[in-house]
């Protein structure tokens, strides 16, 4: 019986890619990263060989540019990743431009392979292959009866023997505008990781995608990663490469939201685990409700994660949130940059929800959400929000998100986004003109498999927070935004239920 071969698998030192390729890169697999120019290859390239790089496992890195290498390494330094005390022990460079220039690729395949005996590497770099490549078939068309599809080929199977048999693992960074093209480069590589880049409007993404690794599986689809002082941080969808822990079970346990009247009106309060959308318009409370439900977290003993895409808590816009945060009683999820994506927001959400083994979770709101949104990622909106609220579910936190809405009085909408059915509970607040008086109402509108209030009651809004009040019993068409006073009952009629009554309960769907 055969004995089955392990291979082992190198972490890459990139955040989030091992997860994608299916938890490292296969050790003496022959790999192409490819992309347009500037899309970050060589940066990739350059934080892989920092990470393995040691002097039992040296890496050489070869550069085929007419520009010394001491030019790339002047750029390369900035990066966070760059060691300069493993150049020339563990890390060698060699530049190829003067064998790529004779268009001979059995020239430039003796100079690697004298290199390679040289050094004895266990990690190799080309960058740019697609250097080698125009070069030497741009020899060997000018040969006679020469064909420089199969001098390709051949020179492509003569390299990737070569690697094997010194057990090295193998890197070649060039510059590829599609992946549809026949190209025996594609062929011969055990692993294609492809960068893209693209621009719409004033926006810049970049995208990341493994067309092919051979031994194992990996994470389809593109993953989009940006290139800061760190290197290359790729945004791996939560839970990638893991396995799935099992959803939290309910315990029918309640958790407050800080404003007494609006938990009965909840039925006892939102169910743990729990997801929960406040909608209304600008200047209801939203955000004060959401603060509230953080703040009162804390008071039980929970820590909690604020993700604010409008206003970030300071000492002057909302002093209490913002000392609790500075305490690390709260995280802040950071949303200061553009051009984000909801993989990006959920990663960094998850990894504070982690840190401070948060129970709750506020997004305020969805609409500066999508405003942060790379355009690119605006049409996948509803998708990817199920897919945040799942994760989070599964975490078995407590989630309130906040919607901004535009009063029309004419309609009832609970989300401009069709999101509403994602979250278990709602909560709708409204504007009404009473009196010659703008005044607020608001009503739970669902609480998934729970009795709760059907009453609209008017609240306000005070220096310590949102104070709910009783009904407007004597009003009718309140939705309308323009009630009218009910006429009195005939007698033997049933008057309207008094001020302060107690809650009438509906079950939740």
């Amino acid at each position: 019986m055969t004995r089955k071969v392990t291979i082992n698998r190198l972490p890459t030192g990139v955040p989030g890619l091992d997860e994608i390729i299916g938890g490292g890169l296969p050790e003496f697999s022959f790999n192409l990263i490819a992309g347009p120019p500037g899309c970050g290859k060589t940066t990739l390239a350059h934080q892989i060989m920092f990470a393995l790089a040691t002097p039992k496992r040296p890496a050489l890195f070869l550069t085929v540019l007419g520009e010394p290498s001491i030019k790339m390494l002047r750029y390369q330094q900035q990066f966070d990743f760059f060691d300069s005390d493993k150049i020339n022990h563990s890390v060698h460079f060699v530049n190829l431009s003067e064998e790529a220039l004779t268009g001979d690729l059995a020239v430039v395949l003796a100079r690697i392979a004298a290199e390679v005996k040289k050094h004895d590497p266990a990690l190799v770099f080309v960058d740019s292959f697609r250097s080698v490549v125009l070069a030497g078939t741009a020899g060997a068309s000018g040969a006679t009866g020469s064909n420089p599809g199969n001098e390709l080929q051949l020179f492509m199977q003569q390299l990737a023997m070569l690697m094997t048999s010194w057990h090295a693992t193998t890197f070649l960074i060039g510059e590829y505008f599609t992946e549809t093209d026949a190209n025996p480069v594609f062929t011969v590589a055990d692993g294609l990781i492809w960068l893209r880049q693209s621009v719409q409007r004033n926006s810049m993404v970049r995208k990341l995608e493994i067309l092919k690794m051979r031994g194992q599986s990996t994470l389809a689809g593109l993953h989009s990663f940006r290139i800061g002082r760190e290197g290359v941080q790729v945004f791996a969808p939560a839970g990638a490469g893991k396995q799935l822990e099992p959803p939290v079970e309910a315990t029918g346990e309640r958790v407050q939201t800080g404003i007494g009247r609006l938990d009965e009106m909840l039925g006892g309060g939102l169910p743990r685990g729990y997801s929960m959308l406040i909608a209304g318009p600008s200047g209801s409370g939203k955000s004060i409700l959401a603060s509230s439900f953080l703040a009162e977290g804390v008071r039980c003993g929970e820590t909690g994660v604020l993700v604010a895409f409008e206003q970030r808590p300071s000492p002057t816009r909302n002093r209490p949130m913002d000392e609790l945060i500075k305490t690390g009683k709260v995280g802040l999820v950071d949303t200061e940059g553009d051009d984000i994506s909801i993989d990006e927001v959920l990663y960094w959400l998850m990894k504070e929800v982690r840190r401070l083994k948060a129970k709750r979770v506020v997004i305020d709101s969805l609409s500066g959400f999508e405003l942060k949104l790379a355009p690119t990622f605006r049409d996948d909106f509803r998708e990817s929000m199920l897919r945040m609220v799942t994760t989070l579910s599964r975490e078995g936190v407590t989630v309130l998100m906040t919607s901004e809405l535009e009063d029309r009085y004419s309609d009832l909408r609970f989300s401009p986004y069709g999101t509403a059915f994602l979250t278990d509970a709602i909560v709708v607040q409204r504007y009404i003109e009473l009196d010659s008086r703008l005044r607020r109402v608001m009503a739970v509108v669902k609480v998934r498999a729970s009795m709760h209030s059907n009453e609209l009651r008017e609240y306000s809004i005070a220096a310590d927070g949102i104070h709910v009040g009783d009904m407007l019993t004597e009003q009718e068409g309140l939705l309308g935004g323009r009630p009218t006073r009910r006429n009195e009952p005939e007698a033997g009629e049933a008057g309207p239920a008094g001020k302060g009554g107690r809650a009438r309960q509906t079950q939740g769907t």
